[in-house]
């Protein structure tokens, strides 16, 4: 038996209908991230993201690459967002978003699918770059909840989150998952990414951990609520491990989730940066690993 999910509580006292209502205004002139491109989405305007009003996915499915506690016995119900707000040189799934592989989906489509993964047996609804969709997501969250749906929402973003857009989201999301990549503005220009990435991060995840606090994970080891940060190696320590590991133990929670990520291989525009275009070593990943263990942190992703 599973905890319920706090957003059948949202839905029942109407606050739900009253956030999606705020968040598909927003749409209409978009800041729901932090780029503030303020293009009408709702008539078809586009920006960085590239998506107008309706949300386009590449795929979805149980998947059992991600975390533990998310996998579980049945696997992690993933829906991959097409498209991306921060559009990093190095992305590893750069067909999807920079290219844009996918197709555009209904609100009542984007509910099925969550049913559908439901009854496939996922343990979660793993919402994977969500952070320009978050009215499409609502919109088709109330359409699952009248459909039956009961198990957490999972916010797996690249960690460049608006805190309003968040606040919207408390109470409609059990696990947040962001990633926080690196501090600082030197590393963010060269992957080409927004100067303010690290600042935007760090305070996208206080509020995350705000809202859901530390990972709870139930008796069979499936995660219910909570924050799960994960932390890309990079090469030629770009990755600010040292900063990125104090910054969780000390401003966040010693029993942070982490997962210290060693999948790193230069892709897509990463051939360009020649600080980019190389493996991560053997060395970098220990260091990662005595870094985040120097700081208390316990809680490590195997």
């Amino acid at each position: 038996m599973h905890s319920m999910p706090s957003y059948l509580e949202a839905y029942e006292r109407g606050i739900l209908e009253q956030r999606l209502q705020v968040a598909l205004e927003r749409l209409s002139r978009c800041t729901l991230c932090p780029r503030n491109c303020a293009v009408n989405r709702v008539s078809g305007e586009k920006g960085i993201c590239l998506t107008g009003r309706l949300a386009k996915i590449s795929s979805y499915g149980p998947h059992f690459g991600e975390e533990s506690p998310l996998v579980g016995r049945h696997g992690s119900g993933t829906i991959f967002f097409t498209h991306c707000n921060l559009l990093c040189n190095f992305c590893q799934n750069y067909d999807i978003s920079h290219l844009g592989r996918g197709h555009e989906v209904t609100d009542e489509q984007l509910g099925a699918i969550m049913l559908d993964l439901q009854n496939m047996g996922c343990h979660n609804i793993n919402l994977v770059t969500p952070s320009h969709v978050v009215p499409q997501v609502m919109c088709a969250l109330k359409i699952a909840i009248e459909g039956g749906l009961d198990i957490p929402i999972v916010y797996n973003s690249g960690g460049y989150d608006d805190p309003n857009t968040l606040k919207m989201l408390d109470g409609m999301v059990d696990i947040y998952m962001p990633d926080l990549k690196f501090f600082s503005e030197e590393t963010a220009k060269k992957c080409g990414l927004p100067i303010d990435y690290g600042p935007v991060a760090r305070q996208a995840i206080k509020e995350m951990y705000r809202q859901v606090g530390d990972l709870e994970i139930n008796t069979s080891g499936t995660a219910q609520r909570g924050l799960l940060v994960r932390h890309l190696i990079m090469p030629s320590g770009l990755s600010d491990v040292e900063d990125v590991m104090a910054f969780l133990a000390t401003e966040i929670s010693q029993n942070t989730y982490v997962n210290i990520m060693a999948q790193y291989r230069p892709c897509y525009g990463a051939h360009m940066v020649p600080e980019l275009a190389k493996n991560i070593s053997h060395n970098d990943t220990k260091e990662a690993m005595e870094h985040a263990r120097r700081n208390g942190l316990h809680r490590i992703d195997r």
